[in-house]
């Protein structure tokens, strides 16, 4: 009778606990894939002086104002950032004060953009090497965030503004933000 060796039997195993885990790991429920906030129940982190060329820049009254501001990372060269273009000029037509943060972008396409596009932005800073957003934990555009009256930041939606996840979670957050 012939020996089974340990070496046969380990990639099979090995196979089946990789499987367990994608198993679990897909069972586990949307929210826990949430990317947290550290700055969600927090002051505004700083924001940039410079404004881009052509719009005013933000100023940190602009981010304590009394009412409810949205204030959007974003680029010009970045797909999703246009895709969600515009869901912010209607947010912006609906009366939502938006600051825009222009990051790692050229100043020159980030202008061109806006003229072609239209500005859902009353304000836009220009971040071109990405250390407020850096300040403000970005990861990558777009990213948005719901500021309070006070500059509290309420929440931070990482994505563009777009599709199901938009409706799902950032939506009902605005929604409380402006009926508080």
């Amino acid at each position: 009778m012939s020996k089974v060796s340990p070496l046969m039997i380990l990639p099979p195993v090995i196979f089946a606990a990789f499987g367990v885990m994608a198993y679990l790991g897909l069972k586990n429920s949307d929210e826990t894939h949430r990317l947290e906030s550290v700055f969600e129940g927090k002051p505004v982190p700083a924001m940039t002086d410079v404004a881009l060329e052509g719009h005013p820049g933000i100023t940190p009254e602009m981010l304590a104002r009394g009412e409810v501001v949205l204030v959007n990372f974003w680029a010009s060269w970045c797909p999703p950032c246009r895709a969600e273009h515009p869901q912010l000029l209607a947010l912006q037509a609906d009366g939502l004060p938006i600051l825009g943060v222009n990051f790692k972008d050229q100043a020159k396409n980030a202008v061109s953009y806006l003229e072609d596009e239209g500005s859902p932005f009353e304000a836009v800073a220009f971040d071109p090497n990405g250390r407020t957003a850096i300040d403000w934990g970005v990861t990558a555009p777009p990213e948005t965030f719901i500021v309070d009256g006070d500059g509290t930041v309420l929440f931070k939606f990482v994505g563009p503004l777009v599709g199901s996840d938009y409706e799902q979670r950032f939506v009902p957050e605005l929604e409380k933000a402006l009926a508080d």
